[in-house]
């Protein structure tokens, strides 16, 4: 007796169910609109007279600081806005890569290369004395550091995917970096003439120490093209410690408390955006990829990060950012001084 062969029995198809990425979208899109129009607002003010020495990331934090704090926010806006903090920022210091590549540590110079990690060193680790000094919260206290130390404003949002302070605190730290790079970015050229630095010392004194990266651009070529060129590259030497810096960050956020008790806090060893950002250098830095094919994306980066900050902005709140007083201004301020002071000592020993 001949067995059939067996059929698949075919079941009925379930109806296909509403797609999963569209329904995210849905809930995501009012608060990523809100962060993009918060951008959008902040590139157009910058065109305006007087607001082109801020950043766009800095202008879009403070008007998302002035809409969060005037206007009633719906809770339809919270999932897009973290969204937007969260991935948004992480994806742009990703992309920050691409603006940089291993042979502007090598055009800088063994000498050149030692005194930024000198100064970066040093910078870091008094404002972190300073901080415990003054009492401030240890983590509004990195997160002063690593944006005096390194980038600014971008180096803050970075630092934070590790610290993970609160939002007031990190729109306390962007406002101190902001305060104290403006205030160098005036004060530089009248004081590297009244100084007589050449132009190869000023160029380096800038890129060495000022804050953000528009700032050493202002101040660098305000003495002329020779040291702009400096300053640009000694500053986007520095820029590339980013990466270890975090990852050294994370490192002490893991280690184990005082009390033998295990951090509250541990974050990946080397978070995945400092690895995409490492990746994206060593791709950048091969030469491969044609410029053509990469300037999209390179003139997306400021975009991305500028609606990031304007989320934060949203949600922090002027009366939290009072109560935390003068003392974060302050270890700020010391900040800004010593890494002026010192670096511009280190440049008048080693250079002829």
């Amino acid at each position: 007796m001949t067995q059939e062969p067996a059929t698949l029995a075919l079941q009925p198809v379930p109806a296909f169910p509403p797609s999963r990425i569209a329904a995210a979208a849905g809930i995501l899109l009012p608060g990523i609109a809100l962060a993009a129009l918060i951008a959008l607002l902040a590139a157009a003010l910058r065109q305006l007279p007087g607001f082109n020495l801020l950043s766009p990331l800095i202008l879009a934090l403070g008007l998302g600081m002035l809409i969060g704090n005037l206007l009633p926010l719906s809770p339809r806006l919270r999932p897009g806005m973290t969204f937007a903090l969260r991935h948004l920022l992480r994806i742009g210091v990703v992309l920050l890569g691409l603006q940089l590549t291993f042979a502007q540590l090598v055009a800088v110079g063994p000498g050149g290369m030692a005194l930024i990690l000198t100064v970066l060193g040093a910078s870091f680790g008094t404002t972190l004395l300073l901080g415990r000094w003054l009492g401030v919260d240890p983590g509004l206290t990195r997160l002063i550091a690593t944006g005096t130390a390194i980038c600014g404003a971008a180096a803050v949002a970075a630092a934070n995917g590790v610290v993970r302070a609160r939002d007031e605190h990190v729109a306390y730290a962007l406002a101190s970096v902001t305060i104290f790079g403006s205030l160098s970015m005036l004060l530089y050229p009248t004081l590297g003439a009244a100084l007589g630095l050449a132009p190869h010392a000023y160029g380096l004194w800038t890129g060495a120490s000022i804050h953000e990266v528009a700032q050493v651009v202002g101040a660098g070529y305000a003495a002329g093209p020779a040291s702009g060129d400096v300053a640009t590259v000694s500053k986007l030497a520095r820029v590339l410690m980013l990466a270890p810096v975090i990852v050294a960050m994370a490192w002490a956020a893991r280690r184990p408390a005082g009390n033998g008790e295990p951090a509250v806090r541990r974050p990946p060893l080397v978070p995945w955006f400092v690895a995409g950002f490492v990746l994206v250098v060593t791709v950048n830095s091969t030469g491969l990829i044609p410029a053509a094919a990469t300037q999209p994306l390179v003139a997306s980066t400021p975009w991305l990060l500028a609606a990031a900050l304007g989320a934060l902005g949203l949600e922090a709140r002027l009366d939290r950012l009072r109560s935390q007083g003068l003392r974060p201004l302050l270890v700020g301020a010391g900040a800004w001084l010593f890494i002026s002071g010192f670096s511009l000592a280190l440049i008048a020993l080693s250079e002829p």
